[in-house]
């Protein structure tokens, strides 16, 4: 029999104000403001660079998060600055809308590289928790609560402060890469189904399908029409490299039943050693899979890559996913290369 939950504003104890940090190489702790975009970029650049090379924050990313109706920067968010007004740490707390079934509180953030090991990000976490705390605590759901946070596993520093503070290492997702170099397996999917390039005209009908796709995968909720009009409306989307399946439904409709969906950083392709595209989302509508769709996809993605002249293309997955994602990609000839650890605080 499942377990009747109370309210999170019930079951989480918060601080009344997050403890500031105070350390003696940060002249100044205080909230962000739209004004430190630039500076917040440029150190996770520098973060970036040494934890995960193949991967770095965009300027739009951290933009897109200050634009955000549910981001209130002057209570979820912190810098750390030295003696020359040089951002040298920063933490944020989201807490997004639309849930369903869990309320999360993601912690991101982090210390620039050449201050770490001085018990800096320690304080900046320690503030995080708090303020997760709070942001669950004000929610009156019965459901779930947990506060998240992703760790690489190149940054090992990073997963061991998170243990250190009380969070629990729950799933750990591979980073694939496939080289367009190699064989592309044509792939037809079941009879009735056609797979289109992705236009804006169908957004929000992929949009409902990836709400429908996704639900039985680990820690997701729906997108907020925000986030999903800030993910298919950045510069790195590509069009060119996105694709849509439809089916017939039994009233004789066509509609959205899996996607694949596909941005490109030129400006890691230096760091990352290799040209190529990233694929942000796959997802095959519950009730459509087993008919061969997410391979059709995925194979007219690789093949458009190649004929750009990129080298690779790369993705993540869940490890543990229930949906048999990483056969599916193995057996597209994606080869893990990297892991993000996730972590948690449940409530």
């Amino acid at each position: 029999m499942a377990v009747e939950l109370r309210p999170l504003s019930e079951r989480v104890t918060a601080p009344t104000e997050p403890t500031l940090p105070e350390h003696p190489d940060v002249a100044e702790w205080r909230p962000a403001t739209d004004a430190d975009i630039d500076g917040i970029w440029r150190l996770r650049q520098a973060m970036g660079r040494l934890d995960h090379p193949n991967y770095l924050t965009t300027r739009g990313a951290i933009a897109a998060d200050f634009g955000y109706s549910h981001f209130h920067p002057e209570v979820d968010s912190l810098v750390g600055l030295d003696s020359d007004g040089r951002i040298v740490a920063n933490g944020v707390v989201l807490l997004p809308p639309r849930q369903e079934t869990l309320v999360r509180s993601i912690a991101i953030g982090g210390v620039h590289p050449e201050l770490r090991g001085r018990g800096i990000g320690r304080q900046l976490l320690a503030w995080q928790l708090d303020r997760a705390k709070q942001q669950l605590a004000s929610s009156a759901k019965a459901l779930p609560g947990w506060i998240l946070l992703y760790a690489d596993e190149r940054a090992p520093q990073n997963a061991r402060l998170f243990e250190r503070a009380g969070l629990n290492l729950s799933r750990y997702f591979l980073s694939l890469e496939r080289v367009l170099a190699e064989p592309i397996r044509a792939i037809e999917p079941a009879a009735g189904i056609r797979i289109a390039p992705y236009t804006p005209a169908v957004s929000d009908a992929v949009h409902t399908a990836r709400d429908d796709a996704f639900m039985d995968h680990w820690a997701s909720q729906p997108m907020s029409d925000e986030n999903w009009a800030a993910f298919v409306g950045s510069r790195w989307f590509r069009e060119d490299l996105s694709f849509v399946a439809f089916g017939t439904a039994p009233d004789g409709r066509e509609q959205v039943v899996g996607f694949v969906l596909t941005t490109a950083n030129e400006d890691v392709w230096k760091t990352q050693g290799f040209t190529g595209s990233y694929i942000d989302l796959v997802g095959v509508v519950s009730g459509w899979r087993g008919k061969h769709i997410a391979q059709a996809l995925l194979a007219a993605q690789l093949q458009a890559g190649r004929g750009l002249g990129h080298e690779r293309a790369t993705l993540a997955v869940d490890s543990a996913s229930p949906t048999g994602a990483l056969g599916l990609y193995t057996g597209m000839g994606f080869e893990p290369v990297h892991r993000k650890l996730a972590f948690t605080l449940e409530f």
